[in-house]
């Protein structure tokens, strides 16, 4: 394993500018909105670093549970990936992931250890998903809910991600599972969002939502939940005391993604996928930085 196949495998399959600033809005977005839902002060910058980096580390523990559990079909239908060509080793990679663990665990530990429990949690589900539940068969061919039970993990990483401000600062706030709802949400427009195929896309093989409820369909379902999560994200503006800020924000950006799937029902070319796959994650970042931050610029303004 070298350092530039290294480079490779993060930039095809965990690239560091894409996912860094995301995680970093949604770490210290969740911190934050804890403390303004329980009316408290925000914690030190400790805080907010062990929340970006325990985000990251699992993340990637993410990535290589899945590159784990998608070896075979990997290298049946997409060869092409890091690990199937040749690129790096299904071994560095865990080697990589096992490393991560005590890192993880470390964060939290130095910001407040007894947060290790709900690590512990959400490291439980994360083998269980890994698993596919002991049912991968009967799981596979149920993918709405194959879809919602792998999406719980969101929640619970946001409990973990809240947890650094609620857990040293009193218990959570009774508005906190409003944003644990957003978080489960979003994890669902994420994943349909970047599922949705143009026709000469589809691999044999490998499931998309396209492919399973067609093109327009998957485009209203995933709308659908857009809307579902500016519903919530409006829900926890108004007890945050920034509703009147993140209302036409919110609806801004729905609005474009809303016309994105309207787009791509109509004509679901490559082009029209990609913009689906890109709003998906703006989506989320727009979703995150409202949330956590409209409360602060309120009060500045």
């Amino acid at each position: 394993m070298t350092l530039r196949a290294l480079w490779i495998y993060q930039k095809e399959r965990f690239p560091l500018a894409r996912t860094a600033p995301l995680l970093a809005v949604f770490s210290a977005a969740s911190i934050a909105v804890s403390a303004e839902l329980a009316g408290r002060p925000l914690p030190g910058w400790g805080g907010f670093a062990a929340g970006f980096a325990v985000a990251m580390l699992l993340f990637f523990q993410m990535r290589v549970c899945d590159e784990w559990k998608d070896l075979e079909d990997d290298r049946c239908y997409r060869p092409d990936r890091p690990i199937p060509r040749g690129l790096i080793s299904l071994r560095a990679v865990l080697g990589l992931g096992l490393a991560s663990l005590p890192l993880a665990a470390g964060a939290v530990w130095l910001w407040h250890p007894p947060l290790l429990w709900v690590l512990a949690l959400v490291w439980l589900w994360l083998a269980l998903m890994t698993a596919e539940f002991g049912a991968p068969e009967w799981l596979k061919a149920r993918p709405v809910l194959y879809l919602l039970s792998h999406m719980a993990i969101m929640p619970l990483i946001d409990l973990l991600l809240t947890g650094v401000e609620w857990m040293p600062g009193g218990g959570p706030a009774p508005g906190l599972a409003l944003f644990l709802a957003l978080s489960f949400v979003n994890g669902c427009v994420l994943e349909v969002g970047r599922k949705c195929w143009a026709p000469e896309q589809e691999i044999v093989g490998v499931d998309s939502y396209s492919r399973l409820w067609g093109a327009a369909r998957a485009a209203r379902i995933w709308a659908a939940a857009v809307l579902v999560s500016l519903a919530l994200l409006l829900a926890v503006a108004g007890l945050t005391g920034a509703f009147r800020l993140v209302l036409p924000l919110g609806v801004a950006g729905a609005v474009t993604c809303l016309i994105a799937a309207r787009r791509y029902a109509a004509r679901p070319d490559p082009a029209s996928a990609k913009r689906v796959d890109l709003l998906a994650g703006l989506w989320i970042f727009l979703c995150y930085a409202l949330a956590g931050f409209a409360p602060l610029l309120t009060r500045m303004f």
